[in-house]
């Protein structure tokens, strides 16, 4: 079978709501399978339309017994498709099978044992009376199953944890196999799609980059394509993806607002120009951003006139060029799924600014060239195509720049001292083999200043907050646990190096209930 023909026949995950159904279709990308996640609503004759090898029903916070709960149609589990039903997804096929649930019977919250009755569906690669961890999260369970349906697994508070029904392909799961507090949740899935399914190990990075270049070039033909490059992970992928489909037809346009990090533009200008052989256009309008924020200490009106003044800039000179058929961006798979819900447009979780179209009034024809990709397929995509690991693994820096990381009215003044906090912490962090670990570690500047003695002189200076955590895809995510002498170090150097600076703060926030940014 043909990547192509692989891309066009995705296993579907239809959502019901699970916050961790992302993780789902992440496990399976990562057995090389290529999968879609659509709401649970996606009509049956679109997914005839999509042909999936197999079809996966994710868990959800509803009670199936509830009135108006999300289901599907019945005919889904009845096309000859595998179907595994992870949760919520279980007791749905159940339910419409004819089988029956017990509402809030056997409730299970964490980790649980389960016992391993046949070898079968996602238990096949496991022996009969093997006990596995897995990791549960139900308040009903079911109480009487399909007929044609057996038990291959049972646990305390579940004795029908895992059943299947070998003749039709459908099996489900109490517990999910996607977490990580289910250590060999990976070898179920891979059980059902290739066991079961029967399907191919073909997506691959250099699969998608094959697959990719083709479709861009017959996209776009001879038309010319610009691209706003921030010097972020996404944006640098795209452009080095097109760079391959287009050549020279390709412009990189990097507004320099006076609000990136040390040599942000140069060091993103040099490693184009050496690894991928693209030269990129710098604009310089750092006067117009700082004019424009004179005074403005909201944070969310920083935001706006950021962005309102970023798609001014980038217009004038998009129109400069001439000729240009085509706008690209870095769009990534979560920011689609993150823009359309499950339970229609009042739940959405957020608009993604990536998902919201064009501007208004540019007469462009938009490319999102990473939009099925997740964040960790980017980073392969992006050492396959020759970029530098140190561009590919920069931690994620805010649209907004470092405007968001000083609370209050953004001055140069303010900028050199950020610009230099945060410089100290990315140079220790990394020297401490500890960048690739964190997800961002950052400086920011808060609104206050404080007492302090440097030699024999009082001070009365300003305040730098670090930040750093961990995390998988900022969805979620922990404050990191430093090493106190590299904790010092940062301190150290910031105040002895940064003017203006003589007291270092270390945030242990979690996200939630705090965000990662401060603004």
């Amino acid at each position: 079978m043909s990547t192509l023909e692989t891309i066009r026949r995705p296993v579907l995950v239809l959502d019901f709501g699970s916050q961790v159904t992302q993780l789902i279709a992440r496990r399976i990308r990562e057995l090389s399978v290529y999968c879609e996640i659509h709401p649970y609503s996606l009509p049956i004759d679109r997914i005839r339309e999509l042909d999936p090898p197999a079809i996966v029903l994710s868990g959800g916070p509803a009670s199936v017994l509830d009135r108006g709960a999300p289901t599907i149609d019945r005919e889904v589990l009845e096309l000859g498709v595998p179907v595994l039903g992870i949760c919520y997804g279980l007791q749905l096929m159940v339910h419409l099978l004819g089988g029956e649930l017990a509402s809030g019977a056997g409730r299970e919250y964490g980790l649980a044992e389960l016992a391993v009755e046949t070898s079968l569906g996602p238990l096949a690669r496991f022996a009969a009376g093997e006990r596995l961890t897995v990791w549960m999260s139900h308040g009903d369970r079911v109480e009487r199953l399909p007929e044609g349906f057996a038990a291959i697994g049972r646990s305390a508070g579940a004795p029908l944890a895992a059943v299947g029904s070998v003749e039709r392909r459908l099996y489900g799961v109490q517990f999910h196999p996607e977490v990580s507090h289910t250590p060999r949740g990976r070898d179920m899935l891979a059980a059902f799609l290739f066991d079961v399914a029967r399907c191919e190990a073909s997506w691959t990075g250099r699969s998608f980059i094959t697959e990719s270049v083709a479709r861009l070039r017959e996209r776009i033909g001879g038309g010319r394509v610009v691209l706003g490059l921030s010097g972020g992970v996404d944006s640098s992928v795209a452009a080095a993806l097109l760079h391959r489909a287009v050549g020279d037809r390709l412009t990189c346009i990097l507004v320099d607002n006076g609000l990136l990090r040390e040599r942000e533009a140069e060091l993103v200008r040099e490693a184009f120009a050496r690894q991928v052989g693209l030269e990129v256009r710098v604009v310089d309008a750092s006067e117009r951003f700082l004019g424009a924020l004179r005074g403005v200490t909201d944070p969310e009106k920083k935001r706006k006139v950021i962005g309102h003044l970023f798609i001014e800039v980038f217009e004038e000179e998009a129109r400069r060029l001439g000729g240009v058929d085509f706008l690209a961006q870095g769009t990534l798979y979560p920011d689609v799924i993150e823009s359309v819900s499950v339970r229609g447009p009042a739940a959405v979780i957020k608009s993604h600014h990536n998902v919201g179209g064009l501007p208004q009034g540019m007469d462009l024809e938009l490319v999102e060239p990473l939009r099925e990709l997740f964040k960790d397929e980017v980073r392969e995509v992006g050492l396959l195509l020759g970029l530098p690991r140190e561009l590919i693994w920069r931690h994620p820096f805010p649209g907004p720049g470092l405007a968001v990381r000083i609370l209050g009215e953004v001055t140069r003044e303010q900028l050199a001292i950020v610009r230099g906090a945060d410089a100290i912490v990315e140079a220790e962090v990394r020297a401490a083999g500890l960048y690739e670990k964190t997800w961002q570690a950052f400086a920011v500047l808060l609104p206050v200043r404080t007492v302090g003695v440097m030699g024999d002189d009082r001070t009365y200076d300003h305040v730098v907050a670090v930040r750093a955590v961990e995390s998988t895809d900022a969805m979620t995510a922990d404050w990191a646990r430093l090493p106190h002498d590299l904790l010092a170090r940062i301190s150290n150097r910031i105040i002895r190096e940064v003017p203006g600076v003589n007291r270092v703060a270390y945030d242990i926030s979690s996200k939630p209930p705090a965000t990662i940014e401060w603004e």
